[in-house]
């Protein structure tokens, strides 16, 4: 689900980043904890929604946790949000890395720390989005615990039922071609590049290889036949990374114990149109708002994990 708004110019230096060049002095943890909220949940699930809705609300600025976003290039590949998109909003450690090097989970957790503690000398809120648990794992736990000592999280995690999601993501890649993936993509197109490493491990980078190499000796019908089943591998790979990405979040929920607050999305992508929207703010955007406020500003002793028991106070939270 894309985004409608304003333009807005962000410039997005790159950074090149071995492993250790930042380190990060540990600190004695503070007496009074600052507060980031973290936005979790599948791709195409409507995370980069929910944060610009999330910073048009509170004073925030948002930190990306893709593991490829945070490289440069590959804008419709990976799916980054646009300049349009950002609202104005200040984006961090988005395409900020040279894409063929390799951007660490350490490098990850170093880089974001800094971020966050920008944001927060800037009397902001930090708000960390994306889908690479495992950056955010290495954040939060990383380091000897020393960000949950220094910071109090507050968890959100859109999810959608596997079916919807499912078609959800085809028709995402759908579009993407239509954007201009494949050209894309081909300017990337190495035969003896590593897909191992940096941005080529992007998902709709491998799977255009057999179509890239054979596409000049086939006729119409063959390239297209080809097109055909490297789009399908896309999906297909797209959707094992959205079974991933729950799996590992029910893992941080269940096993290390994280409090994190679901927001069930699926009937906003079984509607369309403004019908869509009316969900989204209902049992997304609103619930998020009302999450987040308490959690800013200290309105409750306790927020409910679940929360169904919260929806019918929606559409006070968007008219505040």
């Amino acid at each position: 689900m894309r985004l409608s708004m304003i333009m807005c110019k962000q410039p997005s230096p790159m950074l090149d980043i071995p492993n250790g060049r930042h380190k990060l002095e540990i600190l004695s943890p503070p007496l009074h904890k600052e507060k980031v909220v973290i936005v979790m949940g599948a791709t195409g699930t409507g995370k980069s929604r929910l944060s610009i809705d999330l910073a048009t609300r509170f004073p925030a600025e948002i930190v990306n946790s893709d593991k490829m976003q945070v490289y440069q290039g590959l804008d419709v590949v990976t799916n980054k949000i646009t300049e349009e998109e950002r609202c104005d909003i200040p984006h961090h450690l988005l395409g900020i890395a040279n894409p063929n090097s390799d951007f660490t989970a350490k490098n990850f957790r170093d880089t974001a720390s800094i971020a966050v503690e920008s944001i927060l000398d800037r009397d902001r809120s930090p708000i960390i989005v994306g889908g690479s648990n495992s950056y955010i794992e290495a954040l939060v736990d990383g380091r000897d615990f020393n960000f949950q000592s220094r910071y109090k999280c507050c968890f959100l995690w859109i999810d959608i039922s596997m079916h919807v999601l499912k078609q959800i993501v085809s028709e995402r890649v759908d579009q993407m071609i239509e954007n201009g993936m494949v050209d894309e993509a081909r300017e990337f197109f190495n035969p003896s590049g590593d897909y191992s490493k940096g941005i080529r491990r992007s998902i709709g980078v491998p799977e255009f290889d057999k179509y890239f190499r054979n596409e000049a000796w086939l006729d119409r019908k063959g390239r297209a036949r080809l097109l055909d089943e490297a789009t399908q591998e896309i999906k297909d790979n797209t959707c094992k990374l959205a079974y991933r990405q729950v799996e590992k979040i029910r893992r941080l929920e269940n096993i290390k114990g994280w409090n994190i607050h679901r927001l069930d999305a699926t009937r906003v992508f079984q509607k369309g149109g403004r019908e869509a929207d009316k969900a989204w703010k209902r049992l997304v955007a609103g619930p998020s708002a009302t999450i987040v406020r308490e959690f800013l500003y200290n309105l409750t002793d306790e927020i409910p994990g679940n929360l169904s028991t919260i929806r019918d106070h929606n559409v006070q939270c968007l008219m505040a």
